[in-house]
């Protein structure tokens, strides 16, 4: 059986024997410090309970699992770490998690629901003139102004659309934005960051704006800096960026070409 949700890795750096399986797997907290032998793992998601070895990894945030079929998946350590869980199912299902993290669209609801609170007001304002003394008419009508400001800047972020982004591989462009860093649960350095502007999907057409990705070895190749365009085949996901407003994940692009400027 072929697994559709598989994101394989274009290079990887596997495992040479058991033992440095088992330090790789005691740094992402997957086997105890104690352990002096593996463990059997399980992908769960999507009503599956797949069986899987841990061969791998791609850098410090990814790790490589092989299934059953031979099909190679990659996936972040502390996830594959909550797989392991014996209510991760009934969690999972709560949530609709896979391996992206679900805390953005909880964040983005708790947003939706903030921007509609100030409308409140206008409502509750409405029925005084008709019970207001002349007197009194004047003191109700000038607060109205007040309530009516704020809901004009929050209905611009109502009218920001969700995006629905696709769960396949597509063509994808991105500027470079920034190179920084970000802190590594599993180790004493930072992992490096790629930063982009100007996201967009080709097919289909959807402007993404801003993601990040890891400043992996194969991005490393092409010698990239701030304000260079490229264009690849990639995933991306709703994923934060630690530290970081920057919603989207793009992972492990490939068919990478730079474009060069025209002198």
């Amino acid at each position: 059986m072929v697994h559709s949700f598989i994101i394989e890795p274009i290079t990887y750096i596997a495992f040479e024997n058991e033992a440095e399986q088992i330090e790789k797997c005691k740094e992402w907290s997957l086997l105890s410090d104690k352990a002096s032998k593996t463990k059997a793992f399980f992908y769960k998601g999507n009503g599956m309970n797949l069986p899987c070895s841990i061969i791998g990894y791609v850098d410090k945030m990814t790790a490589v699992i092989a299934f059953d079929n031979e099909q190679k998946h990659c996936i972040h350590p502390s996830y594959l770490k909550e797989m392991q869980a014996s209510n991760y199912g009934q969690k999972n299902a709560a949530t609709a998690a896979e391996e992206t993290p679900g805390t953005e669209l909880v964040e983005q609801a708790a947003i939706e629901s903030s921007n509609a609170e100030p409308h409140l007001p206008e409502t509750e304002l409405e029925p005084q003139p008709e019970t207001a003394s002349p007197g009194e008419e004047a003191e109700h009508q000038a607060p109205e102004p007040e309530p009516a400001a704020p809901p004009k800047g929050k209905a611009k972020k109502e009218k920001t659309p969700k995006l629905q982004l696709p769960e396949e591989k597509v063509k994808m462009s991105a500027t470079v934005k920034e190179f920084t860093t970000v802190p590594n649960n599993f180790s004493d350095t930072e992992d490096e960051v790629v930063i982009y502007e100007a996201v967009s999907i080709v097919d289909p057409a959807i402007e993404v704006g801003e993601a990040w990705s890891s400043h992996s070895a194969t991005l490393k190749k092409f010698e990239l800096e701030i304000g260079d365009t490229i264009h690849f085949e990639g995933k991306i996901v709703t994923k934060k960026l630690t530290k970081h407003p920057i919603p989207y994940k793009i992972n492990n692009p490939a068919k990478i070409q730079k474009e060069t400027s025209e002198s």
